[in-house]
């Protein structure tokens, strides 16, 4: 699989230790479920023994009251398993929900640690197969098949021991086909893991597909790659079956070959077994008795090599599971972190600044040197590709600089939390990002503890109230997957409205003014005018209008800075920033983008 390598290396390992740290804090139910089993499986153990009772001394007797009081011995152990069985499938199949729940949430919280570097690798849609299918698949197997498993281990073990107490001579004839039946559940297993491990990567392509066509259908629509589309998931959908039918054939093989070892085992015993009876040397009671737990031991082995098949799979889709809690964290927290002071003053120093993305060699920012004094507004501005977003993305601490280094108020943001360190910063990107939730949940995204009127000040601030006030539902209005019931200037204004509510020391603004008309960039600009005042601001511009207020202009090229001043004195003495300015900000001004 292509992503495989971006994950943390898992190898073919048990992954039973693994699942059992989830449900170590359930030990007591844990407990309580082994014991109902056992007394479960005893007590369907037991009934051998009323079988051998009612030949030997009901029918065989003639006895009416004595096979009277077998049958009720027989119908008290029915109801012994019965409720044994009611308990031990309660409490195992809670377990299996429950430590799916908290396999999710560890692996969530995994997720959520980790760089978009990371996210940059992988597919999202790969990511959430995992997260679910994969650990329902693991519900599964802990809430039923172990528990069939563990039930049918005992029954194997305590028939064979009755068979052992009923006839040692046909116990050692069953035993020696033991060898034949392991063979097969040994051999297949193995094969049923591996190909099950290939079904799920299969499974999660096939997810990240779809995830990524439903996400883009505008895209898909507008250019009519419906029939190419189909033609692609068709074929990944026959990826899928191709990998499942290679599992299945084999789950099959060991199913049958078990089944069939088993039950040819006892026929043979059993006709051994009818020999004795004949000569005198066991009673038909014994026979039956010992065919009873016979039939029991064939019926649990063949219901173990059907659960082995399942536990495979499970297993091929916990070393996926572990595979994502296991990822290494790429930007890790520093033990012992720094604390900044109760009030950021918001100055960034920058020193022999290298970067370059990982798994790449060419340098995207290069000895960059830059102090950005406290309160300062910044214009950044360049062609694209000149490494201003990646900036962004370093003072965030997204990405670990190459070399160099980056200081917050004098202390390096490598010695900072990460946590600590992003709560200085209020972005709105050129993309703004809408979640599918109410406009209040979604402008509370910059401080979720924020009262309703406070978002409403902050709407109002940018410019947001009057459009939101004619929603049916106000602030309660549901915005749809990414926003898609907003323009793209009412987008911006909901975004500019979190980062008014996040009130924080350092502003980054990316083209933040990019998706509007011109009438809702003047009432923008008025909001970003209060919302800049104090605190530092670094944009990245493309329009005159935001670059000609700002206190100064840093024009990059090639991941280096190449010149620095006033637009007056940078269109004087640098040419770029003259061609520049000439090309696309006076051109953007004379012909702004509509909403």
């Amino acid at each position: 699989m292509s992503q495989q390598s971006s994950y943390a290396s898992v190898s073919q390992r048990a992954v039973l230790p693994w699942i059992w740290q989830f449900l170590k804090p359930y030990r007591p139910r844990v407990v309580a479920a082994i014991v109902f089993l056992l007394i479960g499986s005893l007590a369907w153990l037991s009934l051998g023994q009323g079988v051998r009772l009612m030949v030997d001394e009901g029918f065989i007797k003639d006895n009416a009251q004595r096979l009277n009081e077998i049958i009720l011995f027989v119908l008290v152990i029915t109801a012994v398993s019965g409720t044994a069985v009611f308990c031990r499938f309660y409490l195992m199949t809670w377990l299996g929900e429950r430590v799916s729940a908290d396999i999710r949430l560890a692996v969530y919280n995994q997720l959520l640690k980790l760089s978009p570097a990371f996210y940059a690798k992988v597919r999202t849609g790969e990511v959430i197969s995992r997260f679910t299918a994969d650990s329902t698949l693991l519900q599964t197997v802990v809430g039923s098949s172990l528990s069939m498993a563990l039930r049918s281990g005992v029954t194997v073990i305590g028939g064979l021991a009755m068979m052992g107490i009923t006839s040692v001579k046909m116990t050692l004839l069953v035993l020696l086909a033991v060898p034949l039946v392991l063979g097969p559940v040994s051999f297949f297993g193995r094969k049923v893991r591996t190909l099950a491990r290939e079904s799920q990567d299969r499974v999660a392509d096939l997810g990240a597909y779809v995830d990524e066509t439903l996400h883009e259908i505008h895209t898909v629509q507008a250019y009519g790659h419906e029939d190419k589309d189909r033609s692609l998931f068709n074929g990944r959908v026959e990826d899928v079956m191709t990998a499942a039918s290679g599992r299945i054939r084999y789950r099959a093989l060991l199913i049958s070959s078990v089944m069939f070892l088993s039950i040819a085992a006892i026929a043979l015993v059993t006709w051994v077994g009818a020999h004795d009876v004949m000569s005198g040397k066991m009673t038909g009671g014994e026979l039956s008795a010992f065919m009873f737990y016979a039939v029991m031991v064939a019926g649990a082995v063949a219901t173990i090599s059907e659960v082995v098949g399942e536990i495979q799979r499970a297993s091929g889709a916990a070393e996926r599971l572990i595979e994502l809690a296991e990822t290494e964290v790429d930007i890790p927290a520093p033990l012992v972190p720094k604390t900044l002071p109760t009030k950021v003053r918001g100055e960034l120093q920058l020193h022999q600044l290298n970067f370059h993305y990982p798994e790449q060699t060419q340098l995207v920012l290069s000895d960059l040197n830059l102090v950005i004094n406290a309160g300062e507004r910044v214009a950044l501005v360049g062609p694209s590709g000149a490494g201003k977003s990646t900036l962004f993305q370093l003072l965030q601490r997204f990405y670990v600089p190459s070399s160099g280094s980056i200081l917050l108020d004098g202390i390096d943001i490598a010695a900072l939390s990460p946590q600590d360190l992003r709560a200085q910063f209020a972005l709105v990107p050129q993309d703004s990002v809408i979640f599918a939730t109410s406009v209040l949940e979604n402008v509370r995204y910059g401080r979720v503890d924020a009262s309703e009127q406070e978002v409403i000040d902050a709407c109002i601030a940018a410019r947001a109230h009057e459009f939101i006030s004619e929603f049916s539902e106000g602030y309660q209005t549901y915005l749809g997957e990414r926003g898609v019931r907003l323009s793209g200037g009412q987008k911006q204004r909901i975004a500019i409205a979190r980062a008014i509510l996040a009130d924080r020391p350092i502003l980054l603004l990316d083209e933040a003014t990019s998706a509007l008309d011109a009438l809702s960039e003047q009432k923008v600009k008025q909001a970003l005018d209060e919302l800049m005042a104090g605190k530092t601001t670094l944009i990245i511009a493309h329009r005159l209008a935001t670059v000609i207020n700002a206190d100064r202009i840093i024009v990059f090229d090639k991941g280096r800075i190449v010149a620095s001043g006033k637009h007056q004195d940078l269109i004087k003495t640098n040419a770029l920033y003259r061609e520049f300015a000439t090309l696309q900000l006076l051109t953007d001004e004379a012909m702004p983008l509509s909403d």
